[in-house]
């Protein structure tokens, strides 16, 4: 194993850390142990989580042995990462459930026959109160609040349960049982990650180099990509609807998700950043984008169906590459069609707007507008079309109420 390929390793991540460390292992030219822990905490995956799984991909081409580590046990305690309130628990069904829908998507990623899938309650579920004891030992409570979450939550006054102080120690403890070389994670993670450096010190072993990935922007461009801020691109949306939410990606945003997305090469990205600055329509490199990760996730016919589905429902009337851009607030219960309308200035009120959807005249991502009460919920970016000529493209971001 050399260190060719570390260009691609280091492809979109934030940090590689030591990296020094990093590449006197790839020297050594045995393949390393990589892991990357997934707490199985809903039933399906979004283009935030493939970040880390294609990131595995590459090391797996590579040649490096691939750990796919489902946090059953660690789930049973509830992530603290990012909270300022303690995690509700999931059941022991609901993380089984989880799991296996896990496994099954994640292959549409991984070579199934190089990767290895653990679960950590295979190490975790046979320790005494013994054990747990000598491991809560490994770590002080001051260093546990060097931890930015805790620490904010401690100095606000809001409650930290016990156990919440477990979850970073299952982390690192993960690392020694499966003595990983490599451990990748968010950039929310990098407190979790040392920890497996530092327990594996503690255990006698070679502490793991850590990689961490920059958290991907949801549809609204501003927050991360989640389900429950509707920001999201489900592995499992259909193909229409995953193709449909790609094109609606601004074109500053495209780069980002074809630098953490996209399998195809560097050059290749380039190449095409250079075409785009010449005059070349960013709407070109986003339909390669959706139809690759259509591809991926649907199949190469259903590829192909979504871009003849798009151009016909645009065909004669494209979109220009300079319409305006609306961001406008919506409560969690949708925002009003005939609202937006009004709100972005296609329509001067929204009685207009009511009677241009009853004319026929509103189109909505190329299809027409017939229902008055349609409402479009936060975390979606649409393309709004009155008439043939006049668009706005209308970004909905997420506010409480």
């Amino acid at each position: 194993m050399s260190v060719e390929g570390l260009a691609e390793i280091r492809r979109g991540c934030e940090e590689l850390l030591p990296e020094e460390e990093f590449v006197a292992r790839l020297r050594e030219g045995k393949p390393l142990r990589v892991k990357a822990g997934f707490d199985p905490t809903a039933p399906d995956l979004h283009l935030g989580h493939t970040v880390l799984i294609n990131k595995l991909r590459t090391l797996q081409q590579l040649g490096h042995d691939v750990i796919f580590l489902i946090g059953d046990f660690t789930g049973l305690i509830g992530d603290p990462t990012g909270r300022n309130d303690t995690r509700p628990p999931l059941t022991p069904e609901q993380i089984a459930d989880n799991a296996t829908t896990y496994r099954a998507q994640v292959f549409k990623i991984l070579d199934p026959a190089r990767t290895t899938v653990a679960f950590n309650s295979e190490w975790m579920g046979k320790m005494t109160s013994a054990d747990m004891i000598r491991l809560a030992a490994s770590l002080t409570v001051a260093r546990m609040l060097e931890r930015d979450d805790f620490d904010k939550r401690y100095k606000a006054g809001q409650p930290i349960a016990i156990h919440e102080f477990l979850y970073p120690l299952v982390q690192g403890y993960d690392s020694v049982a499966l003595r990983a070389d490599l451990e990748l994670g968010g950039t929310d993670q990098k407190f979790n990650l040392l920890m497996g450096r530092e327990l594996q010190k503690q255990n006698g072993q070679r502490p793991q180099s850590i990689l961490t990935m920059p958290l991907l922007e949801g549809l609204d461009g501003v927050q991360k990509m989640s389900k429950s801020k509707g920001n999201y691109i489900g592995i499992t949306d259909d193909p229409r609807t995953m193709f449909g939410k790609l094109m609606s990606v601004s074109d500053t945003l495209m780069w980002r998700y074809l630098e953490l997305l996209s399998f195809e090469s560097l050059d290749t990205l380039a190449q095409w950043r250079r075409e785009v600055e010449g005059g070349r329509n960013p709407r070109d490199i986003k339909v390669l984008l959706g139809q690759e990760l259509v591809g991926r996730f649907h199949g190469a016919e259903q590829a192909r169906w979504v871009l003849e589905d798009f151009e016909a429902r645009f065909r004669g009337n494209a979109i220009p590459a300079d319409i305006p851009d609306f961001e406008l607030a919506a409560p969690a219960a949708g925002l009003a069609v005939t609202e937006i309308l009004r709100a972005s200035g296609l329509c001067a009120s929204t009685s207009d707007a009511r009677r241009m959807i009853q004319g026929g005249g509103i189109r909505l991502d190329g299809e027409k507008v017939e229902d008055l009460g349609l409402l479009l919920q936060p975390g979606v970016t649409v393309v709004l079309q009155r008439g043939k000529k006049d668009y706005r493209r209308v970004h909905l971001v997420a506010v409480a109420g």
